[in-house]
């Protein structure tokens, strides 16, 4: 990755793509309420019918527990190559 396209990375201009990626809770301290089982018992994330993530603001696109996000979204570094990769995909999508 170029430093020129990291550098163009934002998540101030983002549509929040990782926020339809599936993400594993491991002691995380998330709110009940945005959590549930996956089919192996593993708790995740819930994601809404849309596939968006519950704690998701759909007017804002902003993390509505960005204080308490699980370990696995604060990892997920903007502009690193897990997330140009996940926003080319999302981008590249027919709308």
């Amino acid at each position: 990755m170029s430093q020129a396209l990291s550098q163009a990375v934002s998540c101030a201009d983002c549509e929040a793509c990782c926020c339809r990626l599936e993400v594993m809770l491991i002691g995380d301290d998330v709110p009940a309420r945005y959590t549930e089982a996956n089919p192996w018992g593993g708790e995740v994330m819930r994601r809404l019918d849309d596939g968006w993530c519950a704690a998701l603001d759909r007017n804002s696109m902003r993390c509505t527990i960005y204080g308490r996000r699980p370990d696995i979204c604060r990892d997920f570094e903007m502009g690193a190559s897990d997330c140009v990769a996940e926003r080319t995909l999302f981008y590249s999508r027919p709308a």
